[in-house]
């Protein structure tokens, strides 16, 4: 199955990224913009997964790792590493990702549902998978996969 470039109304725009050697996207309407990495300051007694926050354009911007809110072993930043800064609700975060890989355009019909072996945990980060070329790519909910606290925020 191939995913389709047009601009038909059943089709959604993704924006892909590598964390470690997986691939993910999110819904490309959901980000604001991508940025180099920046060195986050860090916060006391927050939650592994919060690398700390920076200064956007006079803005507190939280920096989640990705990689450890998914379960996958810490990043440590480089200069290749970038921030995707997202908006959730009326909450805008950024992601520390290793790099953006792609713009796709698939419709609900590309994108299979997460398989029954997964667990509840990955049911609710992950929403679907979308076969791209041989390789799958899991489509990120973010609105289960950031911290209940920063959406309170």
């Amino acid at each position: 199955m191939s995913v389709t470039m047009q601009t038909d109304p059943g089709n959604r725009e993704l924006i892909a990224f590598r964390v470690g050697r997986q691939e993910f996207c999110i819904n490309v309407m959901m980000v604001r913009e991508i940025r180099g990495w920046t060195a986050a300051t860090s916060l006391p007694r927050s939650p592994r997964y919060i690398r700390g926050v920076i200064n956007l354009r006079g803005a507190v911007l939280p920096i989640v790792d990705l990689a450890v809110r998914l379960g996958l072993p810490a990043t440590e930043p480089t200069a290749r590493n970038v921030i995707i800064v997202v908006q959730i609700g009326q909450q805008q975060v950024g992601l520390l990702v290793d790099a953006v890989s792609d713009i796709l355009t698939a419709n609900n019909m590309n994108i299979q549902p997460s398989p029954d072996v997964s667990s509840d945990l990955v049911k609710t980060f992950v929403k679907g998978l979308l076969p791209v070329d041989g390789r799958m790519i899991s489509l990120i909910a973010l609105d289960n996969a950031l911290p209940r606290e920063l959406e309170a925020a």
